[in-house]
């Protein structure tokens, strides 16, 4: 069943080619226009702000608190009733070092407050506290996918496998407007979506 949009599509296929697009769009528009720097970092209103940001055009529930349970394969996420808490509670969690900002991540990743695109917004939301807790971010480029899936799916037992993952491909070019359109490409690749290239749109 397709998600219901403000576009009017009823096609799946026809959905996600122009999710992706307008998206992307909005993701180089967030950067380019400096909207980016008003983004408040580690907080679930900030990761709200970029979920808005993105969807606001193709989505009702851009940048709402999901009113749905969801699970992706065998993974179930944060059950509702106990995700408002959740959010309230990783939002005061510690990010003024590397661990603990991945340790942040990670809980949201779980939590996976939006009925779709969580994980584009949550990436855009870590490089943010990245960037102002140890003026670095990550260089998607250099993480593998398969790899990726699988230490965040670990991640919720153990998180010392995403941590090495994550670690071994930051960069101090926490500026570089090529390398941000290049991580958004990967991050939808991660999720499947692979039509369009971010600077191109």
């Amino acid at each position: 069943m397709t998600l219901e949009n403000k576009l009017g599509i009823t096609d799946q296929i026809e959905l996600s080619k122009t999710e992706e697009r307008i998206s992307k769009q909005k993701a180089k528009q967030l950067f380019d226009s400096g909207d980016i720097h008003h983004i408040e970092v580690g907080t679930f209103q900030g990761l709200a702000q970029i979920h808005a940001y993105l969807f606001d055009d193709i989505y009702e529930f851009a940048g709402k608190v999901r009113t749905v349970n969801i699970a992706k394969g065998n993974f179930r996420f944060a059950p509702l009733m106990y995700l408002e808490p959740s959010l309230v509670h990783i939002t005061q969690m510690p990010q003024d070092d590397f661990d603990a900002i991945i340790e942040k991540y990670v809980e949201m990743n779980v939590a996976h407050p939006f009925r779709e695109g969580s994980g584009r917004a949550t990436r855009i939301w870590l490089d943010l506290m990245l960037k102002h807790g140890v003026q670095q971010v990550i260089d998607w480029n250099a993480v593998d996918k398969a790899d990726y899936l699988s230490a965040m799916e670990r991640s919720v037992v153990k998180d010392v496998e995403i941590k090495v993952l994550l670690k071994a491909a930051l960069t101090d070019k926490i500026d570089d407007r090529e390398l941000f359109m290049k991580g958004i490409d990967v991050s939808y690749y991660y999720e499947g979506y692979s039509e369009f290239r971010t600077r191109d749109v």
